[in-house]
């Protein structure tokens, strides 16, 4: 009985599909009653990837995939229960529906699968201003994730995007910048569609520069994402971001025009240029021999183009944040660096870098000849 109930539904559904699409239902049908569960799986995530798919799709999963749907790999299952959900009507039975497929695979076999479900049963929950249940949701399935040794990127990847929205919305700067990097790093940027590359960079940059605790996004300015803000009416952000890299005041006056775009950089304007003061500090002792970093106020406002009266807090407030090690000072307004935050270098950087272990080689060229020349008495004893 059930098998003719399964062999009527597959026709019915061949019938009422596209031409082009009408193969899949004998290959459904063949693959269904031999068993051969793994076969069936791959096409079938291969019919629900297909876009004249959609209408069918909860009808089959229903109808068809639920009657087997222990038998499959259920990492596959949520895949194709993810394609059908996106029929729903609305988000309320969406949510309904994932939270009934969340908890079909929370078994001890499919933990994988599980924290992939529920991590998009988070997201529509803060779809629907949920945030506490969300929160819940993303704690259970860290906590998860943190005892596999390994997994499936699109498992991290969905947990990573859906963490990701929830610090956006909660404005945690910092938490969104480093889980959206940690997403980009479990996905080919590639695959994303250019209206999300887009989106992603121009948040990241929004982030990255009204963090108050970030000061060095290196990372971010190698990255080939942010490369999708070229050509674009927000391609001035990047720039910004390169200005502030560099600490270069100048460059930030030209760019402060922008700022009245994003309601984020207009409200944060005296943090933004304490924070580009800051770069202009830690970048000047950085491009700085290490025994070439004691520096009066007046040679430190000269090159960074700082006011003098406000050199002195602005170094306090560098050691303050561990950007800078060392001390002040005050009677005779010079500041002793003896570190300075490490940055991720870019090919000027780079550049310098080389020159200075140039000099370096050089010095411990003359050094050595000059041991050999006042000691060669020694040596020849």
């Amino acid at each position: 009985m059930e098998n003719e109930k399964i062999s009527d539904l597959l026709a019915s559904e061949r019938e009422q599909s596209p031409e082009d699409l009408q193969h899949y239902f004998l290959s459904f049908e063949d693959f269904w009653e031999r068993k051969l569960w793994h076969e069936l799986t791959d096409i079938l995530v291969k019919f629900y990837q297909e876009p004249a798919s959609a209408e069918q799709r909860i009808r089959l999963y229903d109808g068809f995939v639920k009657t087997f749907a222990d038998k499959i790999n259920q990492l596959k299952l949520v895949v194709i229960g993810l394609q059908a959900v996106g029929q729903c009507k609305d988000d309320e039975e969406r949510l309904k529906f994932l939270t009934t497929l969340t908890s079909r695979v929370d078994k001890p076999a499919s933990q994988d699968a599980y924290v992939f479900a529920l991590s998009h049963v988070a997201s529509v929950r803060l779809t629907l201003g949920q945030k506490t249940e969300s929160r819940t949701d993303l704690d259970k399935a860290e906590k998860i994730l943190d005892t596999f040794d390994s997994v499936e990127n699109v498992v991290h990847a969905s947990f990573y995007r859906v963490s990701a929205d929830y610090h956006q919305q909660s404005h945690e700067f910092a938490a969104y910048y480093r889980t959206t990097l940690l997403y980009l790093a479990c996905v080919e940027i590639v695959d994303l569609q250019e209206t999300e590359r887009r989106r992603i960079a121009y948040d990241l940059s929004i982030a990255a520069l009204v963090s108050e605790t970030i000061y060095n996004f290196g990372e971010l300015l190698l990255h080939p994402i942010l490369d999708s803000l070229k050509e674009t009416e927000h391609a001035w952000l990047r720039e910004l971001l390169f200005a502030f890299n560099r600490g270069d005041l100048h460059a930030y006056q030209i760019l402060q025009q922008h700022l009245d775009a994003n309601s984020l950089l207009q409200k944060h304007q005296d943090f933004l240029y304490q924070k580009i003061s800051l770069s202009a500090l830690t970048q000047l002792v950085f491009s700085r021999a290490p025994q070439d970093r004691s520096m009066t106020f007046a040679t430190i406002s000269q090159e960074t183009k700082v006011q003098l009266d406000e050199i002195e807090h602005l170094i306090m407030k560098a050691l303050s944040l561990g950007l800078l090690r060392g001390s002040i000072d005050q009677v005779d307004e010079v500041a002793r660096i003896s570190w300075v935050q490490p940055k991720v270098l870019d090919r000027s950087g780079i550049e310098g870098m080389r020159s200075r272990l140039r000099e370096w080689d050089g010095g411990v060229e003359r050094l050595g000849n000059w041991i050999e020349g006042v000691g060669e008495d020694v040596w020849a004893s």
